[in-house]
């Protein structure tokens, strides 16, 4: 992990009173952590943790609060059929909150995230059991059920647009150029999340391999603030995707194999998984949109983390679209 100075000390130090973790023996540092919130690793005379500071523009929405809750019952729960790390509770909580920052603490582990070039064929056959476990797991004691909601409102791409051309964003003109796939893109996702139904299952929603950690060969699922419900094809597909690149067959194949286990064959409108497969990534971009521009974004660290992750998805997105064909042809083929 990349380690830099930590800026939030009192902070930390209070929680380290509040929830008892102990003295430390070193200075708490930065760690990578993602691109949303700031991990810290602190090591006190009680143990090792990673301490995830949650992002104050996040926190500030009003349902983000009561998703963080419902998040952690998830990873408590299913960490009872799979390798899951939730955070640590105190008296109950396993959300804390000192002065106006929040707080997730986690056991440390030592263990290591695969990059791209390290995946192999066991570990996205590992993943897409652990997938399909995921799937299985009954959720009916936390109580929570899909809201049932209509298809979500289109996304004003021009408005953004504009502000990045008052601002002379470095990322305006290579968004100007596809802006009218965006709206392409989001209206036929649009449809497909209708067409698809209701059919829904709890999951991660973001079991990409920076969400995983490794230790002596077996995996550990990490960071489940985007638990929640999702069509299960949708998920399957995505998170192939994750693991074998989108680009090796042979990876995707073995993902899909460890999903379906002894469930057997395994069928879908696979256009419209697909299509919907852009829903996650235009909701990134805009995200992503709204802290380059400074419209949901708490300091210029952000905002140029922002900039980049717009740019980056851009790029993605262009290369989904480009790879669906042969993905269409990946999935028809599956037995």
């Amino acid at each position: 992990m990349i380690e830099e100075s930590c800026s939030n000390i009192d902070h930390l130090k209070e929680l380290c009173l509040q929830t008892h973790l102990g003295e430390w023996i070193t200075k708490p540092v930065k760690v990578s952590g993602g691109f949303l919130h700031t991990m810290y690793a602190v090591k006190t005379t009680k143990g090792k943790y990673a301490v995830k500071a949650l992002n104050p523009s996040i926190m500030k929405r009003p349902d983000a609060l009561g998703n963080y809750i419902r998040s952690e019952q998830v990873a408590r729960l299913v960490f009872e059929n799979v390798p899951a790390l939730p955070a640590k509770t105190f008296d109950g909580n396993a959300i804390q909150k000192v002065g106006n920052q929040w707080f997730l603490v986690f056991d440390w582990v030592e263990g290591r995230s695969v990059k791209q070039g390290e995946i192999g064929i066991d570990h996205c056959r590992k993943i897409g059991s652990v997938l399909a476990d995921i799937h299985h797991t009954d959720f009916q004691e936390l109580g929570i059920e899909p809201e049932e909601t209509e298809v979500r409102p289109s996304i004003d791409w021009n408005a953004y647009l504009q502000e990045g051309k008052d601002m002379k964003v470095e990322w305006m003109k290579s968004f100007e150029d596809i802006i009218e796939n965006l709206y392409e893109w989001d209206a036929g996702a649009r449809e497909a999340e209708s067409s698809l139904g209701s059919v829904m299952v709890m999951s991660h929603r973001d079991l990409d391999p920076k969400n995983v950690m490794w230790v002596q060969g077996e995996a550990v699922l990490m960071d489940w603030e985007s638990a929640g419900f999702i069509h299960p094809m949708h998920d399957l597909v995505e998170t192939a995707l994750y693991w074998s690149g989108a680009t090796d067959r042979d990876r995707f194949s073995a993902f899909i194999s460890g999903y379906k286990g002894e469930n057997g064959a395994i069928t879908a409108d696979w256009e419209a998984v697909l299509a919907n497969g852009f829903s996650g990534k235009l909701g990134w971009l805009e995200y992503n949109l709204k802290r380059s521009l400074w419209l949901e974004c708490t300091d210029e660290e952000e905002q140029r983390l922002g900039t980049r992750q717009v740019i980056e998805t851009i790029g993605e997105l262009k290369d989904y679209a480009d790879r669906i064909p042969e993905l269409l042809k990946w999935l028809k083929e599956i037995k």
